[in-house]
């Protein structure tokens, strides 16, 4: 009996020695990674909505993040295609940084954010635009500059549809009429 004390009393004393807690150990078990779960370069993705086709984003570097939320950011600049129902190019948005979230559906733009509309040949021109696909429609607080055919308009804030082809100015501060082949 006395034997069996002895080998409990060591095999314990084993146990104990054996579960130490080094803060270092601790440190980097208990560290949560906040980098991107992946990242590529030279991407294009077709984003879909019931099977139908409506946007092709490109960009030359994609990093996705899984926390606190999923969304992509796009480092280094991108370009997005926006399709009618014939898969035509109707809109382009392009910017120097930009950031989707997976579950809102909303994108935030950075920096020369341009965005055209092909078929009306009208572009804006902005620093900060956010992409609320669920509403279908663009918005921004900063300045813009418009640049239609005949005129160039600069205000303050704008709202309107993905299209940008129906669009409301919120301060309109100047306009400018140009000749028809100068854009």
């Amino acid at each position: 009996m006395r034997s069996f004390r002895y080998r409990s009393l060591i095999v314990l004393l084993l146990l104990q020695a054996g579960c130490g807690n080094d803060l270092e150990t601790v440190n980097a078990i208990s560290h949560t990674y906040t980098g991107p779960v992946m990242s590529a370069k030279n991407i294009d993705v077709i984003f879909s909505d019931s099977g139908k086709i409506q946007a092709r984003v490109t960009s030359i570097l994609l990093n996705r993040y899984t926390t606190p939320e999923s969304y992509m950011e796009f480092p280094r600049g991108f370009k997005i295609n926006i399709f009618d129902s014939a898969l035509r190019t109707e809109t382009t948005i392009s910017g120097n940084w930009g950031k989707r979230n997976d579950y809102s559906r909303v994108m935030e733009a950075k920096g020369n954010v341009i965005v055209r509309n092909e078929s009306k040949k009208q572009q804006l021109n902005t620093e900060h635009l956010t992409w609320d696909e669920n509403r279908r429609m663009i918005f921004t607080s900063e300045r813009v500059k418009i640049t239609t055919q005949d005129k160039i308009v600069f205000g303050k804030g704008l709202r309107s549809n993905e299209s940008f082809s129906d669009y409301t100015l919120l301060q309109v501060y100047g306009q400018l009429m140009v000749k028809k082949d100068s854009i």
